[in-house]
């Protein structure tokens, strides 16, 4: 089995079929978008697939080591994360074209009027051996 990452966007992937913002859904509309996605992971969980998934935060912030004393800490002027990724599930799948097929389905979750978003889910593989590493 491969463990994939599917990626939800606030901002930054292509346009979404039915793109109509969040924050300009009805609260009925978000109830049914997070129980489809409530849904979709429980019915993964049965078959062995799901592994987990967590909604984020718009608030964030970069942190770095810079000696002792206390971190440097910015919220910009660059695109950060934060601005970007909405959530994000992890699966473990037999083949690429199932993980392929699970973020096609999840990507028809509804929004605006009920309807299917179609948006586009960023999928990437975890790495099942140890990350490349540059030599000489």
């Amino acid at each position: 089995m491969a463990k994939y990452l599917l990626l939800k966007h606030y901002r930054g992937a292509p346009a979404a079929v039915n793109d109509v913002p969040m924050s300009e859904w009805t609260p009925e509309e978000i109830s049914a978008h997070v129980q489809y996605m409530n849904d979709f992971a429980a019915r993964l969980e049965t078959t062995g697939e799901y592994v987990d998934s967590q909604a984020l935060s718009p608030q964030g912030t970069f942190v770095r080591y810079d000696g002792e004393g206390q971190p440097p800490v910015t919220d910009g002027p660059f695109p950060e994360t934060k601005d970007l990724i909405a959530g994000w599930m992890v699966i473990d799948v037999d083949t690429y074209d199932r993980a392929l097929a699970l973020a096609a389905e999840l990507s028809a979750a509804p929004g605006a009027g009920g309807k299917p978003i179609h948006e586009w889910l960023e999928l990437r593989p975890f790495y099942n051996t140890a990350p490349p590493t540059i030599t000489e």
